[in-house]
Parts: structure tokens; C-alpha cells; sequence
């Protein structure tokens, strides 16, 4: 039954309900906050009214101390049953039975129904939003950094607002009781309070900004240090090969020494306030029973009275301690909050118009009209691109480095917004598709052959959902790449297509992982087709094993196909020559050798079947 019960509460909020994917959240930190948590209002005025509640009844329960001391001062024992039955009934409901229904309600509303779903729909909103962003976003930034302010994002938002309408509202009303209660009783007893308030005000004043910005230098040092280790041990190969372990242990020192100094910076300045907030409450207990006394000697004030003023006092002075670390811990989470904000909320560059249809691929038909295009505010990389691939043929892109080859195809998938000119695809201007179509309809090999850290069989079927085994094994085998496959294991006892392959890949040899993006997209069967430097992780046997499988690939495909090893691409339908973003050959293979332009120079200053750098005056 209670089982139920926390799946019915637990469900309240829906981590994956539906949002505007591409709304971008606002840049101001209590905006971007509220951006991502008005859909939840009604639960955190809940949790507002319900600490109201507690800690009206915490306050009380102190009260009802003072009320039960003089009721056994003034009260025979004979007649306090009689008298006062149902009052003290009454207290004991409130103790036994309200007090922890309402802690039980709090901590269920509070920890069951509203902080992980909420911790985690922001975590999620944060993470589609991302991955709205373009390739050119990805690349500014560090893969793990943008990673950790989706996750920080999260907590902090949720760690922020849940301490403010919690803690901070509970210690307010507290104190509001307290205060009222005192200046019930006698004005002179509230005074105390009141100039510890203002003191306590001012220790907060001075120790929280100075406690964050000691709290972000010592993250920073954590960060420099959870770098330089990393570093090392991501080119562990290298610093092995140059013997250089010396000197990565003499910079993980540096950066250590400076990360404890830090810390213990941090850790006096925590000192110094801790000792202060604790002489400022040993004078307001000291004072509070001084003014008690001396009231409760003229008459002014009861025993019972005297009691429960210093039983507030205790209780207000327990909460200083903990209240002044977790103000600090709010300024620290708006401040991790506002680190996500800047990086995350940032307008998408490249968006799906908003009448965005679906590419449809009957030929395969692609038109460069008037293409141009710039990285940022550097030189244009096309000044004026045109070029029509027909329906099936296999072309392949030639050029020196910087020519701009990659910078094509990347336009064709849309990776970057042009300035200006169209593309098409069967006449379709792909900035008039969604993005998600036109790449399922184009199949591509790239010369980065990362893989996912996943299993073999889920990198492969990467390429076209809802395949069966048999069909991945099968595109492994025309890859080449099924027997090395069958051989692997990895440390958990998983093997052949289950195995992991570890982050990028890594398990791999490059051919090993070029061989399964192939199969990859040997599976995809898109009807275009880009070959950007696919064979150029491959040794000679096992680029011929598999050569046949790619022309075989290629049959009543549109094929780009970049390579610096010449001879993969000679006998392809036509040679498109570029040389800075313009198109100064074209034609087959022998007819490019014939008129002894630059391909043919490109072709004569190969070694070994590779490209050699260029010179200026080639390029």
C-alpha cells in the first residue's frame, strides 16, 4: 500500500513532460530560475504553507514549555488532571500526533514530490536544448564542461529555491515568533534579540561574498588540479614515450599546492566568522538570561515565561550556525546557476524554419546556387559557390588543404547556415526541411571515426533503427569487420558485438573503428551518399577487402567522396577541383591529367598513394 502510495506521489511531476524545445530561456538568473519552475507553483506555494505550518507548530511547542513550568508552579497536583486535562490533551496532540504529520507532509511534498523530478526536468529541458544548439557551439566549448552546467544547473536551481521557501522561510517565522513573543512579554527582552539580529545581519554581510569568492577560487583549484590529472592520464602513451612522468608530477604538485591553499583560506575565513557568530551568541544568551532574571525578580515576567524565552534563544542560537552556511550556500548556487544560464541559454544559430517540412529523396538530385559562407568573421571560405551533382552520380572533391572539402559537405548537412545562395535537394531548399530529415536521407563516413561508448551492436544499429541482429551482422560482414569483431571482449565479460568500446572508441585500432562507422552506414542505406576520407584509417588489405563493398554501396547512390590518397577516387563519374572555395577543375580523371592543371600537379606530387603538403605556389 505505501508503496503505491510514493509511486502516486513520486509521479506528480513529470520529469519529460512536454516543452518548447527550441524556446530559449532567459538570460536573467531569476528569470532563467523562474523560467524553469513555474510549471511546478502550486507545489512550491505547498511547500510554503506547509513550513509555515511546522514551524508555527515548533515555535508553539517552545511556548507551551513556559506554559506547562508555570502550570506546575500554580497548579495542585490534585486538581491539574481535572483542571487542565483537555489543555494538556491538547499538547500532547500537538507533539504527538500534528508535529510529525506535518514533518511527514513536509519531508513527502518537499523530498518525495518536488526535488529529484524537478532536479531532473530541468536536467533534461537543459540537455534538449543543448543539443538544439549547431556544431559550431559544440566546438567553442569543452565536451565535459557543457555536460557539468547541465547537471550543476539542476541542483542549483533546485537547491537555491528549495532552500529559500524552506530553511529560510521556517527560520524566519521562527524568528518573527520569537520576536513577537518577547516584546508580548516585555519590550526591554526584545531588544537583545533585535541587536543580534542586526549583528548577525552584518557578520552575513561581510562573510558571504567573501566565502564565495574564496569558494570559487578554491573550485577553480579543484578544477586546474581534476585537469591536469586528467590531461595526463588521457596522454598517458605520450608522457610514457617522452619519460616525462617528472614533470606531470611536478605540475599536479603545483596545481595541488595551490588548491590546498586555497582551501585553507577558505577554511580561516569559515573560522573567524564561526568564532564571532559564537561570541555574538553566548552574549545573547547570557543577556537574555540576565533581562530574565531581572524581570522575573520584579514581578514583570513568570517562571514559565523565563523558560521559554531562554528555550528560544537556544533554539535561535542552534539554527545562527547553520542558517549562515546555507545563505553562503544559496549565493553559491545562484552563482552555479548563472554559470549555466551563460552557457546554456544561448539562442539556437541554426533552427528549423518554422513551416519546415520533410526531404524527400526520389533521385538525389543536389544544386549549390550562389553559396556563401564564413567562419565567424574570417576570410569567406566560399565566395561564390555553384555546382550541380545529377541524380546517381559519384563525384569526388579534390583540393588542397584549406580548399574547402569538409566546409562542402558540411554545408550539405546543414551543419552551418550559409549567408547566403541555396542548396537543393530534388529542388527541396534544405533550409525549407528539417534538419533531422535531411540527414537521415545521407549516409556519412567521416575521417573522425569516434564511436559511442557503447556496444558494437548499438553503434552499428546506430544507423537505422529497429534492425535485427541478423542485419547488423550482416553490414559488419560486408565492412570487413565482422571477424575482428567476434574477437572482442571487454573487462566485464562481455563479448563479440555486446563488448564496449570504450569513450571514442578507444579499445579500437582506427581502422577497427572506421570499419564499424562504415557498417554503420552501409546499414543506413541513405540515398546519398559522403565519403569524407573513408578509407584513410585503413592499411592496403583491408582497404581492398572493402573497396568492393563500398562501390557495391554506391550503385543508385548520389556519392561525394573526399580523399587525399587519389587513387581511391579516379574512377569516379567526375573530379571536382577546389582551390580557396572555387571550383578551378572539373572532368574525369584522365581528362584533368591531360590539361596539367593543379589536380594533375596533386596527382604527380603524391608518395605512396598520399597527397603531400602543398606548397603556396600550388595552392
Amino acid at each position: 500500500m505505501f508503496a503505491r502510495l510514493f509511486r502516486f506521489l513520486e509521479s506528480r511531476i513529470d520529469i519529460f513532460s512536454a516543452f518548447d524545445e527550441d524556446e530559449t530561456p532567459p538570460t536573467g538568473v531569476w528569470r532563467f530560475m523562474w523560467h524553469h519552475l513555474k510549471g511546478i507553483k502550486g507545489w512550491l506555494a505547498a511547500i510554503m504553507l506547509i513550513e509555515l505550518a511546522f514551524s508555527g507548530v515548533e515555535a508553539a511547542i517552545y511556548l507551551m514549555v513556559g506554559w506547562f513550568v508555570d502550570l506546575l508552579n500554580k497548579q495542585s497536583p490534585q486538581t491539574i488532571f481535572q483542571d487542565y486535562g483537555w489543555l494538556l490533551a491538547g499538547a500532547a496532540f500537538i507533539i504527538l500526533v500534528l508535529r510529525p504529520i506535518l514533518f511527514f507532509v513536509t519531508q513527502v511534498v518537499t523530498n518525495q514530490i518536488v526535488v529529484p523530478p524537478l532536479t531532473n526536468q530541468i536536467r533534461w529541458r537543459n540537455h534538449i536544448y543543448t543539443l538544439g544548439h549547431s556544431l559550431t557551439y559544440f566546438q567553442n566549448d569543452f565536451a565535459g564542461r557543457l555536460s557539468a552546467r547541465v547537471i550543476q544547473a539542476g541542483q542549483s536551481v533546485r537547491s537555491a529555491v528549495i532552500a529559500v521557501i524552506g530553511d529560510l522561510w521556517y527560520a524566519l517565522i521562527f524568528a518573527s515568533v520569537t520576536i513577537g513573543f518577547f516584546g508580548s512579554v516585555n519590550v526591554w527582552l526584545m531588544l537583545p534579540v533585535i541587536i543580534w539580529l542586526v549583528a548577525y545581519a552584518v557578520l552575513l554581510r561581510y562573510f558571504v561574498p567573501r566565502a564565495l569568492e574564496r569558494s570559487e577560487a578554491n573550485s577553480l583549484g579543484r578544477s586546474s588540479t581534476t585537469g591536469r590529472i586528467v590531461d595526463s592520464y588521457t596522454n598517458i602513451l605520450t608522457v610514457k614515450l617522452f619519460a616525462r612522468g617528472d614533470l606531470e608530477r611536478a605540475a599536479v604538485r603545483d596545481s595541488l599546492k595551490h588548491w590546498n591553499d586555497t582551501f585553507l583560506d577558505l577554511m580561516r575565513l569559515i573560522l573567524g566568522a564561526s568564532l564571532v557568530l559564537q561570541i555574538l551568541n553566548s552574549i545573547l544568551i547570557v543577556v537574555t538570561a540576565g533581562l530574565t532574571l531581572y524581570l522575573w525578580s520584579r514581578g514583570a515576567m513568570t517562571a514559565g515565561a523565563g523558560a521559554a524565552a531562554i528555550a528560544l534563544v537556544l533554539r535561535l542560537v542552534q539554527m545562527s550556525g547553520w542558517l549562515m552556511y546555507l545563505i553562503r550556500d544559496v549565493f553559491d548556487n545562484i552563482g552555479t546557476v548563472q554559470e549555466s544560464m551563460l552557457t546554456i541559454a544561448k539562442p539556437h544559430d541554426l533552427v528549423d524554419a518554422p513551416t519546415a517540412g520533410t526531404l524527400s529523396v526520389p533521385s538525389g538530385e543536389i544544386v549549390f546556387d550562389h553559396v556563401h559562407f564564413r567562419y565567424g568573421g574570417a576570410k569567406p571560405v566560399f565566395p561564390d559557390l555553384s555546382l550541380v551533382i545529377r541524380p546517381g552520380e559519384k563525384i569526388g572533391i579534390v583540393g588542397p588543404s584549406g580548399a574547402g572539402k569538409s566546409t562542402l559537405v558540411n554545408l550539405l548537412l546543414r551543419l552551418y547556415p550559409i549567408q547566403s545562395g541555396r542548396i537543393f535537394i530534388d529542388g527541396q531548399d534544405i533550409a525549407n526541411v528539417t534538419q533531422d530529415s535531411l540527414r537521415r536521407h545521407i549516409g556519412v563516413v567521416t575521417q573522425d571515426n569516434s564511436l559511442l561508448h557503447r556496444s558494437i551492436h548499438e553503434n552499428i544499429a546506430y544507423g537505422r533503427t529497429g534492425v535485427d541482429r541478423e542485419a547488423i551482422e550482416n553490414a559488419a560482414q560486408q565492412a570487413a569487420a565482422h571477424d575482428f569483431i567476434v574477437g572482442l571482449s571487454d573487462q566485464e565479460g562481455r563479448a563479440g558485438y555486446d563488448s564496449r568500446v570504450g569513450e571514442r572508441g578507444v579499445k579500437l585500432s582506427g581502422g577497427q573503428r572506421q570499419r564499424i562507422t562504415i557498417a554503420r552506414v552501409l546499414l543506413k542505406d541513405a540515398p546519398i551518399l559522403v565519403l569524407d576520407e573513408a578509407t584513410s584509417a585503413l592499411d592496403s588489405e583491408v582497404e581492398a577487402a572493402i573497396q568492393a563493398q563500398l562501390h557495391r554501396l554506391m550503385r543508385g547512390k548520389t556519392v561525394l567522396a573526399i580523399a587525399h590518397r587519389l587513387s581511391t577516387i579516379a574512377e569516379l563519374d567526375r573530379l571536382i577541383v577546389l582551390d580557396q572555395g572555387q571550383i578551378v577543375e572539373e572532368g574525369r580523371h584522365d581528362e584533368l591529367i591531360a590539361r596539367d592543371g593543379l589536380y594533375a600537379r596533386l596527382w604527380r606530387r603524391q608518395s605512396g598513394g598520399f597527397l603531400a603538403l602543398e606548397d603556396s605556389s600550388v595552392a
